[in-house]
């Protein structure tokens, strides 16, 4: 049996999530999922993400908690991933986007006050929370770490095909061309931490075929 968990809305910390529920927007913090994953119990999970992000430090504990889950995880992208929520997106073991879907991927953002020394101080540690959220995104991709910040940096929009030829999703919904069930080799390779890198080799080579249609002149 296969459980779905909705994240949607603002990414807000655990203390801030009261004030949302109190006004009436939505929102997701990281207990409410904790508490829906523990109901869980092993089964299989389904994450249904659109979300303009939010938190970062929120965002980071869901991306880990989706990451250390020992169950399937399977992530579905149907309106935005952006900011905070494209990051958790990344913990999904295995991430489709909706063909109506965006992604979005950019630089942290904070406010700050305070003379040059202070200025400076919030400019470097703006950089580290960049490079770590970097993280993220080159796992699952497999790109390297520089372009990925070059990306945030433009604050990069990703269509499905985008996002498909990035590598940072393993195929698009609804789409006949993309054998999806042919990620399962992938995911029970990643799942029972094998090793045999010549039979993962041969697994990334059948899912790159089934891409090789999605990647098609998208620049």
């Amino acid at each position: 049996m296969t459980k779905k968990i909705e994240i949607k809305g603002v990414i807000v910390s655990d203390d801030e999530a009261w004030i949302y529920e109190w006004i009436g927007i939505s929102a997701t913090n990281p207990k409410k999922v904790n508490d829906l994953i523990e109901k869980a119990n092993g089964e299989d999970l389904e994450f249904y993400i659109n979300s303009p992000g939010g938190d970062v430090f929120a965002g980071s504990e869901l991306y880990t908690v989706l990451k250390e889950y020992k169950g399937k995880t399977t992530g579905k992208i149907i309106g935005l991933a952006a900011s905070a929520a494209s990051v958790i997106a990344m913990g999904c073991k295995v991430l489709f986007m909706s063909p109506t879907a965006e992604m979005m991927i950019h630089n942290v953002s904070s406010g700050a006050q305070g003379d040059y020394r202070a200025m400076e101080h919030s400019a470097n540690m703006l950089k580290d929370y960049n490079s770590t959220l970097a993280n993220a995104y080159a796992i699952k991709s497999g790109m390297d770490k520089k372009d990925i910040l070059e990306m945030m940096d433009a604050e990069t929009w990703l269509t499905p095909e985008k996002a498909l030829k990035y590598k940072l999703i393993d195929g698009i919904l609804f789409d006949d061309r993309l054998e999806i069930d042919n990620t399962k080799e992938r995911f029970e390779l990643l799942k029972n931490n094998k090793t045999d890198t010549k039979a993962a080799a041969l697994a990334n080579a059948k899912l790159n075929l089934l891409k090789l249609e999605g990647e098609r002149n998208y620049e």
